[in-house]
């Protein structure tokens, strides 16, 4: 019979290799801008909060923060890395203003960090302090995160259209927060990884539950469009 710990690990596995797929997904977009050297109207804004959040995951993983949470230190991690090629591609093809904005965001990123990580360590004693405070920010940023598709929720349920709702992305992001609120469950009891995971979980249902609902509707719709018998036209 699997353990406790034994089905921990394998559940967080699984859970890397959907996150992997999620930090691997922009690269045809880096790809299309090395290709054609330039940014074009491409923002970083996203990659850019993503290094904090992967940072501050990262952080919150390490032994004296959080113990036994390897496998969230090993996702952020590889995370982080992608990120910073991300915006390295970013910064070679942007425009001056471009770059300056780039780099004042990433030092204000590392400003706030930093001093996270001093007070973390000076102020608070014990693994249960750090990792309240710590925890507390991550969860804001990850939540941040799962909640930023309601732009294109509300855009779909406007339009009636599926067309900016990419389904993949959305599974993904499901399947991801499924993955994390499982293994946030398993004993140690990780409540931090289960608060934001688990609002991940609503939210992409809530996004797969609209795809599917105006996704039918519109096929039904295309269906009673082509059974509309079509006037007849003269020939001349």
């Amino acid at each position: 019979m699997v353990n406790a710990s034994v089905a921990r690990n394998i559940v967080g596995i699984i859970g890397n290799v959907i996150s992997f797929g999620l930090f691997f997904s922009p690269a045809p977009t880096f790809y299309k801008i090395i290709k054609k050297k330039d940014v074009e109207e491409f923002k970083p804004d996203p990659y850019i909060a993503t290094v904090l959040n992967c940072a501050f995951w990262v952080f919150y993983g390490l032994p004296f923060v959080h113990p036994n949470s390897l496998l969230v230190v090993t996702i952020n991690g590889v995370g982080l890395v992608f990120e910073f090629v991300y915006l390295t591609i970013f910064y070679v093809y942007a425009n001056n203003k471009g770059r300056k904005k780039l780099l004042l965001f990433l030092l204000i990123e590392a400003i706030f960090f930093a001093a996270i990580v001093l007070v973390t360590m000076l102020a608070l004693h014990g693994t249960t302090k750090r990792s309240l405070v710590v925890g507390i920010i991550c969860d804001i940023f990850n939540i941040m995160m799962y909640v930023s598709p309601l732009t294109v929720m509300a855009k779909v349920i406007k339009t009636k259209s599926v067309e900016y709702m990419p389904f993949w992305l959305s599974l993904a992001n499901f399947l991801n927060g499924l993955c994390w609120t499982t293994y946030a469950l398993i004993h140690p009891l990780d409540i931090y990884v289960l608060i934001s995971n688990g609002i991940g979980v609503i939210s992409g249902l809530v996004q797969l539950l609209l795809y599917a609902f105006f996704w039918c509707k519109g096929r039904n719709k295309k269906e009673a469009e082509d059974h509309v018998p079509k006037p007849a036209v003269a020939a001349v």
